[in-house]
């Protein structure tokens, strides 16, 4: 069935950063002009042929009376060429002007042109110079802005607590980004005590107003009762605000609280809609869950004109192994090994050489049922040269993540000296653990193989079997 839903929770640097519109700042403009005196400057104002007409009186106030909010609206007007031709140039000019005569807007607005290398040579460090004069004026952006250089080593030493100290300065005039950044902070416990509860505190004052990600994240602690009781309905309610405001984490997540009925109704055609919305937005989990519903036949196209039908069907297993394939090409292990399941054995044409790349793939960046699969290929010379050395490597690689069949089929290696030298001490040792985790059928195999090697070996033996056994257990 579908995997289980992402936990990983999202932070300032795995999500584009976002910096307080320009085009809010750009608002005081109507203010200003409320304050424009009309007939004799207008007078002196529209003989400056050589700006465009719609810019005249601001650039007046500007360059002749060296007005500061003038000469920030004009950087505005450039910088989102409102009114005349866009201009990154200009804009850091008339920014600069304004900047230099203490206006917090325009020292933030010119610290964004450094950080974005727009208009002016990329500077972190010229960026967080800008940023911090507008930010001990108290401008809530730019305090977030610096908070965000320090958590992230930009143009400044990395210093958790000075970005928690600016992230809570912004955070405190109801700054969103900050909010859900000061929460990151006490989630992860960076520059702050780990404190869950402080956490959730901020998310939630962030997903309040709408952020996105600090949504997800609310929705996470929901999910693992982490800083707040278990409570799945909420854990849904946060996933689907940040799932409607397009974020793929939270989309998937969704799909997958559909897909197990926790915290809404089990749904598998809602479960497709959003695992769709996510995958098609390039979420690897997300197109991992979508193959598995269409590998287990919950869900298949047919006709969209005429709906859903839910059966298995040459479509469904052909649908699981595009997805699967989406997946798998960014590098998702679990998506890797299904696919090479499904190429070997679905109801797709079979091409075992793509299989075993894909499950070799898979293996090799640790998945234990992948690494199962590809000692019992080596072992018994399916698709691949018979090799048991390489089987027990293998099979090794996964007994060592618990994986019960892998531990049974390394004991009897272990106990015929196949690949190995034969030990009847470890081959005893790995019966003992498949038989105490494995399924009913390997369990009764495993317990029917210990018993056989067991009538080889000396007490002293059995007993050193079963203290490895115990001490392997323990440091798991």
């Amino acid at each position: 069935m579908p995997d289980d839903r992402q936990e990983k929770r999202l932070t300032p640097a795995d999500r584009q950063r976002s910096v307080a519109p320009r085009s809010t700042l750009a608002s005081r403009g109507l203010e200003l002009a409320l304050n424009v005196r009309q007939k004799n400057e207008r007078t002196l104002y529209d003989e400056c042929d050589a700006v465009p007409e719609s810019v005249r009186w601001w650039y007046y106030r500007a360059e002749e009376q060296d007005d500061a909010d003038a000469q920030y609206m004009l950087g505005v007007m450039y910088d989102e060429g409102d009114g005349v031709p866009q201009d990154d140039v200009e804009a850091v000019r008339w920014y600069r002007r304004a900047a230099e005569q203490g206006l917090a807007d325009a020292q933030y607005n010119l610290g964004v042109m450094y950080a974005e290398g727009r208009g002016v040579a990329q500077d972190d460090a010229e960026a967080v110079c800008w940023y911090r004069r507008a930010a001990e004026q108290g401008l809530s952006a730019a305090q977030y802005e610096l908070g965000f250089m320090y958590d992230e080593g930009k143009g400044v030493l990395e210093d958790d607590a000075e970005a928690v100290h600016w992230y809570l300065r912004a955070a405190e005039q109801g700054d969103a980004d900050a909010q859900f950044s000061l929460g990151v902070m006490y989630d992860e416990g960076e520059g702050v005590l780990q404190d869950d509860v402080e956490a959730v505190w901020w998310y939630l004052r962030a997903a309040g107003q709408g952020h996105a990600a600090a949504q997800y994240n609310l929705a996470v602690m929901y999910d693992e009762g982490e800083g707040v009781p278990n409570d799945d309905v909420e854990a849904a309610y946060w996933y689907r605000q940040a799932a409607e405001q397009g974020d793929a984490a939270a989309q998937g997540n969704l799909g997958f609280m559909y897909s197990v009925g926790r915290g809404v109704p089990q749904d598998d055609v809602e479960a497709v809609h959003w695992y769709r919305q996510a995958a098609e937005q390039g979420d690897a989990n997300a197109q991992y869950n979508l193959g598995c519903m269409y590998a287990e036949g919950r869900i298949i196209p047919h006709h969209y004109s005429k709906g859903f039908l839910f059966c298995r069907e040459p479509q469904a297993d052909a649908e699981a192994v595009r997805w699967y394939r989406r997946a798998a090409e960014q590098g998702l292990a679990k998506a890797q090994y299904s696919l090479a399941i499904m190429l070997r054995t679905g109801g797709v044409r079979p091409d075992y050489a793509e299989a075993i790349r894909w499950c070799r793939q898979a293996a090799e960046q640790g998945d234990a049922d992948a690494q199962n699969n590809l000692g019992l290929m080596y072992d018994v010379g399916r698709d691949v040269q018979q090799d048991c050395s390489e089987a027990a490597r293998w099979y090794g690689r996964a007994a060592e993540q618990d994986h019960a069949h892998a531990q049974l089929m390394l004991g009897d290696l272990y106990n015929d000296g196949r690949g190995v030298p034969q030990d009847y001490i470890q081959a005893h040792k790995w019966f003992n653990l498949a038989a105490s985790r494995g399924s009913s059928s390997v369990r009764e195999v495993a317990v029917q193989s210990r018993e056989e090697v067991r009538s080889k070996m000396t007490l002293a033996q059995i007993a050193e079997a079963q203290r490895l056994a115990r001490e392997w257990k323990a440091g798991q």
